[in-house]
């Protein structure tokens, strides 16, 4: 089952609506990609919790690159995700949802424990490459989700980014990326 309601998500992203801009409908359809990805391959998902965790996780992601204005965004995005957590009373949540962020784009599997940050990880692989790398979901769920939550520039977006970060810093192409 496809979540198209998930109110951190449009809580966090309607505050920052305005700084994503023109973007805005891309950034979103892929949190909700990630989202649904992440929940369908973590365990327990129906814990209210664990999915507020990652809708969090999903939300503060990537977002950096706009209020930060930078490609090199993790540690702003985790900076945005640590004061909302403080903010809203989960400060306890601040290190888990840190380290998915943090994580995310680590190209080797995550090896520090069982939690969300794998799930978290796959699914971000799973909607950067297009499904091309699925890690055992099914091509069907994959379909209906880009259905619902369809790309909407949202991949040559980061093309267009990455080309603009690599013409400033040549030397450093992906600064998110981990090994």
């Amino acid at each position: 089952m496809i979540l198209t309601e998930i109110a951190p998500i449009d809580e966090i992203l309607g505050a920052h609506r305005a700084g994503i801009g023109k973007d805005f409908v891309g950034y979103r359809n892929h949190v909700y990609r990630v989202a649904n990805l992440s929940a369908a391959l973590t365990a327990n998902v129906r814990d209210t919790e664990r999915l507020e965790k990652i809708a969090i996780a999903a939300a503060f992601h990537d977002l950096g690159i706009w209020t930060d204005r930078t490609f090199d965004y993790l540690a702003p995005s985790v900076r945005l995700a640590a004061d909302y957590l403080n903010g809203s009373g989960r400060s306890g949540w601040t290190a888990g949802v840190s380290e998915m962020i943090l994580q995310h784009h680590k190209v080797t599997p995550f090896r520090g424990g069982a939690g969300l940050v794998e799930p978290f990880r796959k699914a971000d692989w799973i909607d950067v490459t297009w499904s091309v790398v699925s890690f055992g979901l099914p091509g069907a769920f994959v379909r209906e989700l880009y259905a619902e939550w369809p790309d909407a520039g949202f991949h040559l977006n980061l093309v267009r980014l990455e080309i603009q970060h690599l013409g400033k810093h040549p030397l450093n192409p992906l600064p998110m990326f981990r090994w």
